[in-house]
């Protein structure tokens, strides 16, 4: 494998998207019958969204939580439900790995939310180091790792609008999703290697 890849290499691939059931939860009452399925996986894709702030030095809660499975995707609207016990506890379990990109800033913005100590969350820009990968974006790595383009046009949307686009939850979706394809990748290309959650204080 390649460590390294161009943005005009990148855009000549093809375009990946999840294909399979999005859920949108807009209601704190669904999220415990929801965590419940989602304890019984032992990986999940994570990802989360903020509104952006263009104003300097203003920044603004995480509105949207994401996670995956290999063919269901769960978009918890923070700015809805808040984070019930339920989605916490999922937050601090050990034995469920969450992989994504850019953890450690989701994980600091989820403790302005509620406090938690993090359990299981694993950070692809770690592990694709022991592979000699020196990218470390989400776009990048899909690109590297699996030979796809993910489109990145929804990042700076109303995160917090009264219903998302379907541009939105497809583009969430995808996110959260690619972050587990590409864990599930590099343990096929290296079945040894030795995931590692990330340390993290608040």
């Amino acid at each position: 494998m390649d460590n390294s890849i161009s943005k005009e290499a990148i855009e000549e691939l093809p375009l990946s998207q999840f294909s399979g059931v999005i859920t949108v939860v807009d209601n704190a009452s669904d999220v415990d019958g929801i965590v419940a399925k989602l304890q019984k996986e032992r990986y999940l894709g994570f990802d989360t969204e903020t509104r952006p702030s263009f104003k300097k030095g203003e920044g603004n809660r995480i509105s949207l939580v994401q996670i995956s499975t290999s063919d269901e995707a769960y978009l918890f609207r923070l700015n809805k439900t808040g984070i019930p016990d339920s989605l916490k506890r999922l937050f601090e379990n050990k034995s469920i790995l969450k992989i994504g990109v850019g953890i450690r800033d989701d994980l600091r913005g989820l403790n302005k939310l509620v406090k938690f100590k993090p359990g299981g969350f694993v950070e692809l820009q770690d592990m694709v180091k022991a592979f000699g990968i020196d990218i470390f974006s989400l776009k990048g790595l899909a690109a590297l790792v699996l030979n796809v383009r993910v489109s990145k046009r929804q990042r700076l949307s109303n995160w917090e609008a009264e219903e998302l686009t379907t541009a939105q939850i497809d583009y969430a979706a995808t996110d959260a999703w690619i972050a587990l394809r590409i864990f599930n990748e590099l343990m096929l290309l290296e079945p040894a290697h030795q995931v590692k959650s990330v340390q993290y204080n608040n």
